[in-house]
């Protein structure tokens, strides 16, 4: 079984919860606020951690109190932390999340995520059968090495463009699984998509990223489910029809369940309803990092659709 490496974003969301989202320029009253750890990539380690994946997050965080309670959290789900670098006079990221009707809107501050360096994800030994995991909410020159060194292990990697931004697409010949959702598919793809496009939209725009079929594209569609591009095979899941509370988190624990399955030798094709069904139990409480499941929750759910 390979282990999971992430490298990506440490945060401390601070959640408020209203009936809905203002207008600009308007303000409303809120029900609470509420504080949990987060980031992008620390909630992608914590999905693929407490799915039973052995785990190692590279990171920076600020020495003060958000920075010690995210890693105080994150080391509780046994991630290993010898990676994550205390930067001195710099705040950890921050991310302000307001959640109305299950729907949220998210301003991330990078802070010391942005100090991330290639010699950072380098520093980490990497083998054949290991998962390599990124996403855009660190700087792009650290992505890029962190892949480049990944792809020379012989590891499998995994990249998250979100939040979507232009890039070179020499980035995408390291990159072995592509997971994103309509809006940066559409943002890469330079069209617009909308959730109630047909699925021949999303496909044609998942091949204009693609050369001679690679990377293997997963495009997530929240109640539709996902739509995958394998080995020219074009593949469908639905989702799994529950009450959400909270989505925030919920495209972080798909990537970090299809992590976890590829790390434990499964083919992508297998791993999409797997990780929907992490998603979907994700999306019923609040808060990101703290939100993902156990791989006993995730098989009890398995069972619950086979039956």
């Amino acid at each position: 079984m390979g282990k999971i490496i992430v490298a990506g974003s440490i945060n401390m969301d601070v959640v408020v919860t209203a009936d809905r989202h203002p207008a600009i320029g308007e303000t409303i009253a809120g029900h609470e606020v509420l504080f949990f750890p987060g980031g992008k990539g620390a909630n992608q380690a914590v999905a693929a951690a407490k799915l039973g994946a052995t785990t190692t997050l590279i990171g920076c965080t600020g020495a003060d109190a958000f920075g010690h309670e995210a890693r105080a959290f994150l080391a509780a789900q046994g991630i290993d932390l010898a990676n994550i670098r205390e930067v001195a006079g710099v705040a950890t990221g921050t991310a302000i999340i307001t959640v109305a009707a299950a729907d949220n809107t998210i301003v991330v501050i990078p802070a010391a995520n942005a100090r991330v360096s290639p010699a950072d994800v380098s520093a980490v030994t990497l083998a054949p059968g290991d998962v390599a995991v990124s996403q855009f909410e660190i700087p792009l020159p650290a992505v890029t090495a962190f892949f480049v060194h990944a792809r020379t292990a012989g590891a499998t990697t995994i990249l998250n463009p979100a939040p979507a931004m232009t890039f070179e697409r020499k980035l995408l010949e390291f990159v072995d699984v592509l997971i994103l959702n309509e809006t940066e598919l559409g943002i890469l793809a330079g069209t617009e998509l909308r959730s109630t496009d047909e699925d021949a939209r999303f496909i044609d725009a998942a091949r204009s990223l693609q050369i001679a079929g690679k990377p293997s594209i997963c495009v997530t569609l929240g109640k539709r489910g996902v739509i995958a591009l394998v080995d020219g095979q074009v593949l469908t899941e639905p989702a799994r029809v529950v009450d959400a509370i909270d989505t925030t988190g919920a495209g972080d624990c798909f990537v970090g369940a299809i992590a976890a399955r590829l790390a434990a030798g499964d083919p992508l094709q297998s791993a999409l309803g797997y990780a929907i069904a992490a998603a979907s139990i994700c999306v019923q409480r609040i808060g990101a990092g703290p939100s993902m499941p156990t791989a006993a929750e995730v098989t009890a759910v398995l069972k619950e659709v086979r039956a």
